[in-house]
């Protein structure tokens, strides 16, 4: 495939791809007449970018688990500071598995981002204490833990203080996986350092960002947005575009609570569903965006109900999308303590204990337990 070249290889500003003028189903395609118009401008936004930032159009793109793979292993082999975004509403569908064979001695700041979609009364402390625990057990030892909000901008200034002081005139790579916010948390940086606003091209579609993306620091570094690792176990490789909404909250969770007795179940549009089968009445409060359809129903009805309305009253997915659509897997649990019923990516349900519960999830999307947030 030809690229272009001048001193140099030119790259999209807005997804880092590098500029080529001959495959539009490639990454970093550009019409030759557009490019010529644009030779003296230092930044160009590719035909990928330039639609989406546009017309909010996404077109696929051919990049692979490889690519991935290889951009973790030399990020491995740099001597840097890493900064790990992960979405705080969905830490199980937006951890980069085995980060921390690839990360070597680098040190790595971890950053739950999205925080302020979270209910109010979720203490920041107990929050940032069980992200520090989550890490510990999937290897990583965070120099520094924090919360933040790439689309509030909170944290952030907290953020570049810690990247100053861990980072040692080296470069910063900034990593997640798709979904986690992390390009919209480099523009937020790139605000609060120069003023320049929505430099790098954001979405809700994964995948957004598809070579490294270089902002260059005081010192003669950068700061390197990667693409973010597709994680396939994320909900949000389950739904439709118009229905991306429903798996990464925009605006603060509103709790919906129910009283439930024994053989109830409630659907979760018709992506998940939740069945109580034992333990006497019991208040149940449910976790997810608030424009995600809860129905409840009796459990004897509900294989009959979901088969019936799902991609109608139960969507999403929609009718066009449910012969796609992979089949829900069942998950039981006891829990001995108050937990949190967790289906990554979509939400959870708080359930007391005692109860046996069972929740179900498209298959290969993580259904689990944990301690209860609240």
């Amino acid at each position: 495939m030809d690229t272009i070249k001048n001193d140099e290889e030119r790259r999209c500003i807005g997804c880092g791809a590098i500029l080529q003028t001959t495959d539009p189903k490639q990454p970093g395609y550009l019409p030759a007449a557009t490019l010529a118009k644009a030779d003296t401008e230092d930044d160009i936004y590719c035909q990928r970018c330039f639609r989406l930032r546009h017309y909010n159009e996404i077109a696929p793109v051919t990049l692979t688990d490889d690519d991935f793979l290889r951009l973790l292993n030399a990020i491995g082999e740099s001597n840097a500071l890493i900064v790990n975004v992960i979405d705080i509403f969905d830490f199980n569908g937006s951890v980069i598995p085995g980060l921390h064979r690839f990360v070597g001695d680098n040190p790595v700041i971890l950053v739950g981002n999205k925080a302020d979609v979270l209910p109010k009364s979720l203490n920041p402390n107990r929050l940032k204490n069980w992200l520090q625990q989550q890490a510990k057990a999937q290897g990583l030892r965070p120099v520094a833990t924090m919360l933040a909000s790439a689309k509030k901008g909170f944290g952030v200034d907290e953020l570049l203080s810690a990247i100053e002081k861990y980072r040692e005139h080296r470069d910063v790579y900034v990593v997640g996986v798709t979904n986690t916010g992390k390009s919209t948390l480099i523009n937020r940086i790139i605000k609060e350092l120069t003023g320049v606003e929505n430099l790098i091209t954001t979405s809700r579609f994964p995948g957004t960002t598809l070579d490294r993306i270089m902002i260059p620091l005081d010192d003669g570094q950068s700061l390197i947005d990667t693409p973010g690792i597709i994680h396939r176990h994320q909900m949000a490789h389950f739904v439709g575009p118009k229905d991306l909404k429903l798996v990464s909250p925009t605006s603060v969770i509103k709790p919906a609570t129910y009283q439930l007795n024994e053989g109830q179940t409630i659907f979760l549009g018709g992506l998940a569903r939740f069945d109580y089968l034992r333990g006497g009445r019991q208040s149940f409060v449910i976790y997810t965006d608030n424009q995600l359809p809860l129905h409840r129903t009796k459990l004897v009805n509900a294989d009959d109900f979901y088969h019936k309305h799902v991609g109608g009253l139960l969507a999403p997915p929609q009718a066009d999308e449910v012969a796609q659509f992979p089949p829900l897997v069942r998950f039981e649990f006891t829990p001995k303590e108050k937990s949190d019923l967790v289906f990554a990516g979509l939400g959870w349900i708080t359930v007391p204990a005692g109860v046996t519960i069972a929740g179900y999830a498209p298959k290969g999307v993580d259904v689990l337990l944990r301690k209860a947030f609240i």
